[in-house]
């Protein structure tokens, strides 16, 4: 779609991808967990899907697990971390996916103490207000690797460190690194991370968790055979098979994507005068979040829709809540400039022609505002 600039919503599905998944669907229908043969062929391809996202990630294959989508990825990680741990304290930010923040306030109403640590003006975390923010009973440090409105990559490695130190267990939302940036370059220094296949050119529905083997904890869900019982039901074998060809395939080509994505994101920024919301203009990552002059985003937003040009004021799964993103407000941004915000996120088969029409279009939208102030 020429004018659709919301890829960090979703993605529609590569061709390579949706081909697994008719040929898992027609071919390894049976369930997984059948001790006939049809069972045993669906079985190993779930396990060489396993394996091969394993190698991705740059982590254990025993500690992945498939699910529907990065929100259950979340919640299965979190429970399992605070299972595992000892402690009633959380460190985390107000600009977490609303599935973290969402899953972290109904832990806040059951009587686990959370601290929210703020973000500085380029939209990373303090590593020092992290440190300053541990208490003797921390049991769990949730902080995502890309943010999802902006695109800023926090820095996992020093939070890893620290929390290593100080014994927390460590989870990190990599839903929009994951075929992006390298993810396998930080998973061996958490204790579990989410990812989703919608997110990479995948289909929707799959996604995976990753929690460390070594960690001990009662599944969320007891008594379930699928996937380690960690995760009750029947898996999605035909999507695991889609999801695993999309993400080999944005491995496979990242650093092609990148330089494209990098082109796109310049060609843009070059085409008029922005407002931007963190240091993200000279990242891979394929989010630009902007700041609006005099004008709310959520009119930005349907004059862009009724003009062909699609895009979005933060993550989809937030939509028709009236607040702003928890981003800006957790970067200091007060509610009413907070409202101007829109994100464009890119892909890398867009080119420079459509992105230039986008930069056109905003530029005259904003004009006349700016004119009359």
């Amino acid at each position: 779609m020429e004018g659709y600039f919301d890829y960090a919503a979703t993605s529609p599905m590569d061709e390579d991808a949706l081909e697994a998944y008719i040929h898992a669907a027609r071919n390894y229908f049976a369930n997984t967990k059948s001790l006939h043969d049809p069972g045993t062929k669906a079985h190993a391809l779930l396990e060489h899907c396993r394996n091969t996202m394993a190698g991705l990630l740059g982590i254990e294959q025993e500690g992945v697990y498939f699910t529907s989508g990065g929100t259950e990825s979340n919640e299965l990680a979190l429970e399992a971390l605070l299972k595992a741990g000892k402690g009633n304290h959380i460190i985390t930010t107000e600009a977490e996916h609303s599935s973290v923040r969402n899953l972290i306030h109904s832990y806040e109403e059951e009587g686990y103490k959370v601290t929210r640590v703020p973000l500085d003006e380029a939209g990373i975390i303090n590593v020092e207000d992290v440190e300053r923010a541990i208490q003797q009973d921390t049991v769990v440090m949730a902080i995502q690797h890309v943010n999802s409105d902006i695109g800023t990559v926090q820095p996992v490695q020093h939070l890893s460190e620290l929390c290593r130190t100080h014994g927390i267990l460590f989870h990190s939302d990599c839903v929009q690194s994951f075929g992006k940036i390298p993810v396998e370059e930080v998973a061996p220094y958490v204790d579990s991370l989410s990812v989703s296949a919608h997110k990479l050119y995948g289909p929707k529905g799959v996604g995976a968790v990753y929690i460390r083997p070594s960690l001990s904890f009662h599944p969320k869900t007891p008594g379930g055979t699928h996937e380690g019982g960690v995760r009750a039901g029947t898996v999605n074998t035909p999507g695991i098979a889609g999801f695993t060809v999309a993400a080999e395939k944005m491995v496979k080509e990242r650093h092609q994507n990148q330089s494209k994505i990098m082109e796109l994101k310049q060609t843009f920024l070059k085409a008029g005068e922005w407002k931007l919301v963190g240091h993200t203009a000279d990242s891979a990552v394929p989010i630009i979040g902007l700041l609006l002059p005099e004008m709310e985003g959520q009119l930005a937003m349907l004059e862009g829709n009724r003009h062909g040009f699609h895009f979005s004021t933060g993550s989809a799964c937030r939509t028709g809540n009236p607040k702003p993103p928890g981003t800006l407000l957790a970067m200091g941004y007060d509610t009413e400039e907070a409202k101007s915000f829109i994100r464009l996120s890119f892909s890398h088969h867009q080119t420079n022609d459509q992105v230039e029409k986008l930069a056109l279009f905003l530029s005259r939208l904003v004009k006349p505002t700016v004119a009359r102030s």
